[in-house]
This record gives C-alpha cells, sequence and structure tokens, in this order.
C-alpha cells in the first residue's frame, strides 16, 4: 500500500529497522525507548537511550544560553520494576561518551547493537540515589516491524516510529540477579526542537498480545493544535490500520505528585479497574492498565507526561538527583556494590 493511502496524515517512511547514526539537529533530541513486562506479569522494564536528553535539566539551561549541539547531553535510562525492588539509572554524559554507526549506539558504558534479526543491549550503568550497579544484557526479538513513522504536531516538529510494535525480550541481568522472558515493544522519537516548544503533555499507551497485535494510542495536547489523539493498531505481521479511540477515561491522579492521567482505548478493548502505578515523578507517571480484547486479559503499558509541570523551575532544580551528569565513559560506583 502506497503511504498516500494510508489514513495517517502526515505518515511518512522509514526503514523498519532501527538506525543509530541519523543526523540529530542543536536543540532536538533522538530517543529509542524499550518497555517490557515478563510473561508472569511480576516484573516491568524500560531502557531509553537518548541523543540530546529532553528532559534534562543541563540541556535546557544550556539552550538557554544558544543552540547546543544535542550530542553533549545524552543518556541511558533504565528502570526496572518488581522484585527486588524497583531501581532507576540515568547518567548524563557529554559528546566524548557518545559512539554512534549505523547498527549501534555507545553512551559511556552501554550500548544498543542491532544484530540483523535481534537487537543487543549491553548495559552497565549506577542507579540513585542509593548507588548500585545495573549490568547485564537483554536481547529483543520482534515479531513484527513498521518502517511508518507518524508526525505528532502541526509544525512537522516532532515524529514517532513504533518500529517494533510487538516483540519477545530475554532478560539477563547480573546486577541484579533478573532473568525472565516477556512481551516488549520498541520505538523512536525524533524532533528538531525541544519537547515543551510544542507540548503541553501527553497520554500513550500500548496493549499487546500474539493473537490481537498491537494497539497503541498517542493522545497529545498541543500548544497550537490543542487535543489531538492517534490511534494505530498492528497485526501480528505489522500491518498498520487506523482506528478512532474511545471517549477519554480519566483514571486516578498518581498519589505522590499528582499526575492526572487519562486513557482511550480502541472499540475493541474494554478497560479494567487495575491500575499499576510503576513511576510517580514531578511531572510524569509510568503506570501499567488492565484491558480486556475478545474475552481475553491483557496488560497495557500507560505513561502521562505534563510538560507545564516540567517548565516550572522548582522541579529543574530537583531533577539533578535522578540524573547526575558524568563527562566520562565509565560509571562510577561509590559505597557497596549491590
Amino acid at each position: 500500500m502506497r503511504i498516500s493511502d494510508l489514513p495517517f496524515p502526515g505518515s511518512t517512511q522509514a526503514e523498519h529497522r532501527p538506525v543509530f547514526d541519523p543526523q540529530v539537529e542543536a536543540d532536538g533530541y533522538r530517543w529509542w525507548y524499550l518497555d517490557a513486562v515478563s510473561d508472569d506479569r511480576q516484573y516491568a522494564i524500560t531502557v531509553i537511550a537518548f541523543i540530546g536528553s529532553v528532559f534534562s535539566p543541563y540541556y535546557r539551561w544550556a539552550r538557554a544560553r544558544g543552540p547546543t549541539p544535542a550530542q553533549n547531553h545524552c543518556a541511558v535510562n533504565i528502570a526496572i520494576y518488581g522484585r527486588p525492588g524497583k531501581r532507576w539509572a540515568m547518567t548524563e554524559r557529554s559528546a566524548s561518551a557518545l559512539n554512534c554507526s549505523r547498527d549501534s549506539i555507545c553512551v559511556g558504558p552501554s550500548s544498543l547493537r542491532w544484530m540483523g534479526d535481534h537487537l543487543s543491549f549491553e548495559l552497565d550503568e549506577i542507579t540513585v540515589p542509593i548507588p548500585s550497579r545495573i549490568r547485564g544484557q537483554i536481547r529483543l526479538y520482534p515479531e513484527s516491524r513498521n518502517d511508518l513513522q507518524f508526525m505528532l504536531d502541526n509544525r512537522g516538529m516532532h515524529h514517532w516510529q513504533p518500529i517494533f510494535p510487538r516483540a519477545r525480550v530475554e532478560i539477563n541481568l547480573c546486577k541484579p540477579g533478573l532473568k525472565w522472558r516477556g512481551d516488549a515493544y520498541f520505538d523512536s522519537n525524533h524532533g528538531a526542537a525541544p519537547l515543551e516548544d510544542d507540548f503541553i503533555g501527553w497520554h500513550w499507551s500500548r496493549a499487546s498480545t500474539p493473537e490481537n497485535g498491537t494497539t497503541l494510542v498517542y493522545d497529545r495536547n498541543l500548544v497550537q493544535q490543542g487535543r489531538r489523539c492517534l490511534g494505530v493498531h498492528f497485526d501480528r505481521h505489522g500491518s498498520a490500520s487506523a482506528f478512532q479511540p474511545c471517549a477519554e477515561t480519566r483514571l486516578p491522579a498518581t498519589s505522590i505528585w499528582r499526575i492526572e492521567r487519562a486513557a482511550r482505548n480502541s472499540p475493541q478493548q474494554r478497560l479494567g479497574d487495575r491500575v499499576e502505578t510503576l513511576e510517580d515523578t514531578p511531572f510524569y507517571a509510568r503506570s501499567l492498565l488492565s484491558i480486556e480484547q475478545q474475552g481475553q486479559a491483557q496488560t497495557a503499558v500507560h505513561e502521562s507526561l505534563s510538560m507545564t509541570r516540567f517548565k516550572q523551575s522548582w522541579v529543574r532544580l530537583l531533577l539533578p538527583f535522578k540524573m547526575p551528569r558524568r563527562g566520562g565513559n565509565q560509571p562510577a560506583l561509590h559505597g557497596r556494590e549491590a
């Protein structure tokens, strides 16, 4: 099917695999995102590699002085949920710690590498606020691929590509000792301007099963365009079709920082009652939602972002405690390894 025939205004074609050496404009960004949930639903993980760390206070402060190379603000973010407890790592690094090729990206001691049939993650990061090491491997095997990327704003400054709408993942971490398999998803976002220039916030979700494919909803609140909601379904072969998401369902605000959450689903899905909060921060929430489709229970990964909250000065002053900045390539660990 030709791109012009697809019901996605502004969609363009890209490669159906990750490419790690694209041009990233000054003040812009590109990130590659993985989320995965274990088959027994006891564990979850997200890994995000950033060139131009969009939520970095250091990047924002540098841009205030003039155009800033995105490559001087890169990071690998890892969040682990479930036993033995939540762990978070996100160390920002300078351009000297970044090494990119078409098939790989290395940020300090961590890397992502496309191996032809799977994506390999080699991770070695230090957690905050209590220092401990996250070290080990992830292997991601795509079960469906997509070569469409979608324009997210009316200026054409921000784009999103669900590269692998559905995948299988193998987690093998020696620190902490974790080994599991599960359902996974991998995408990439890129833009030529800071997120706060064009977004007030968003709600995003993905739900996948082998039988029903992957359903994605990107509900954006734009500075110039107001609310815009994109619903796209990928079947198990990766073929995309648009749908009109259902009316918004308000979810409980997060308990600590009171981030407002809302969800939309496809007409074939029914939202359940369970909302499990994984991440509760001053401007961002990550959750697991229960969904039922054709009598089958699903777990949806959901996120809510408030750029209005992010832009407040008190939030930026808190962020260095969650994302320290280092200039070198090697992780530093102060105190006992855990």
